[in-house]
């Protein structure tokens, strides 16, 4: 059953500032105003911030909407698209070079870890509409769940808690609880041991 879009560029008349919809903006002027400042501060303060402060970035994110748990370890050169669609439980984790394009919301569940250079691609395009426009998704990525190094999640896919993403790989479909799964496509490859949790 094909995913429905939480957001759709066609659905918004007040973006058709243009007869070529190729030169339309896919958002309104405020989310883009918002865009621009948080890269601002991303740029300045976020970026260049020593690796050990964790809670000044989590600060940073916060101060744009983002909903951040306890113990969030947001790495200098981990990117968020847009801090207000970011919701993380306690413990998440997002290694340097790993990005996260949210232009709908995306939930991390507690202890989730994007390692180096992971992507979770949160939209994508109409390729059937002759306008193309863009189309985003709501995500979620489990507790424990693990998007390994290089690893990408496509847009609209979801991780089960203890889900494990493996080196490279692509994640084309909703992954299964406590089930490690890699290649591009992933495909599942064994169950993994669910830990007793305190």
């Amino acid at each position: 059953m094909p995913r429905q879009p939480l957001y759709n560029a066609a659905e918004h008349p007040s973006l058709h500032t243009s007869s070529d919809p190729y030169l339309r903006p896919a958002f309104s002027l405020s989310s883009r105003i918002g865009r621009a400042s948080w890269n601002i501060v991303w740029l300045l303060f976020y970026r260049p911030s020593p690796r050990p402060l964790h809670a000044w970035r989590s600060a940073l994110l916060r101060l744009y909407g983002a909903k951040m748990g306890p113990n969030c370890h947001f790495y200098p050169a981990s990117k968020v698209w847009a801090p207000w669609n970011l919701v993380c439980g306690e413990q998440v984790t997002a290694a340097d070079g790993a990005e996260i394009y949210n232009p709908a919301p995306v939930t991390f569940g507690g202890h989730a870890i994007l390692s180096q250079d992971a992507f979770v691609c949160g939209a994508t395009h109409d390729y059937d509409d002759p306008a193309f426009p863009l189309i985003a998704f709501a995500m979620s990525i489990g507790s424990y769940a693990w998007v390994c190094a290089r690893a990408s999640v496509a847009p609209g896919v979801n991780l089960g808690d203890g889900a494990v993403l493996g080196l490279g790989s692509v994640a084309t479909r909703d992954l299964k609880s406590w089930t490690v799964y890699a290649g591009v496509p992933a495909v599942e490859i064994k169950s993994r041991q669910q830990p007793e949790l305190r």
